[in-house]
């Protein structure tokens, strides 16, 4: 329990300065922008406490808001996925899998991982994009936020998967 807890406070902690110190300052064509933390809430294993998922999320929300400058952006984002994770990994996992599966691209097969962090990371760039802009005004702005940030987190999601491995 110690061993689990202080592994997710590293993986929190690497992921947290991973953003606030260099991916923050990537901008593609100044809308898109990596957002790797959004992978912690990937990560949870099956029939984690919800309670401690969302808790975890909203935690590394807050910090990373904290430093980014960015008032209740991540955390609002970071709990609703943190929310959906445990319902959106049971669509993605064979009903005959363990119960303390870890969600990963070696325990649940490459495609089954990539359409999960696929559709959790679009939904926190919806999210997190919606609440930046709070309009739909600028459309094609907010759309290539959306777009750009979703295919820049994917690349560096999979980048560390394949790196995990």
């Amino acid at each position: 329990m110690l061993f689990d807890f202080l592994r997710r406070l590293t993986v929190m902690i690497v992921l947290c300065l991973a953003q606030v110190l260099v991916l923050n300052r990537i901008q593609l064509f100044h809308c898109a922008t990596p957002l790797l933390y959004a992978y912690f809430a990937i990560i949870f294993p099956r029939n984690y406490p919800k309670w401690a998922i969302l808790l975890w999320c909203f935690s590394l929300g807050v910090i990373v808001d904290a430093f980014s400058n960015t008032p209740g952006m991540a955390a609002a984002s970071m709990t609703l996925i943190g929310a959906l994770q445990p319902y959106l990994l049971e669509l993605f996992l064979p009903r005959d899998v363990d119960d303390h599966m870890k969600a990963s691209a070696a325990a649940m097969g490459m495609g089954n991982f990539m359409s999960l962090a696929t559709l959790m990371i679009l939904i926190y760039c919806v999210v997190f994009f919606t609440i930046d802009l709070f309009s739909f005004f600028n459309g094609l702005y907010w759309l290539g936020c959306v777009v750009g940030s979703t295919l820049l987190t994917l690349i560096l999601v999979f980048t560390v998967e394949n790196i995990r491995k």
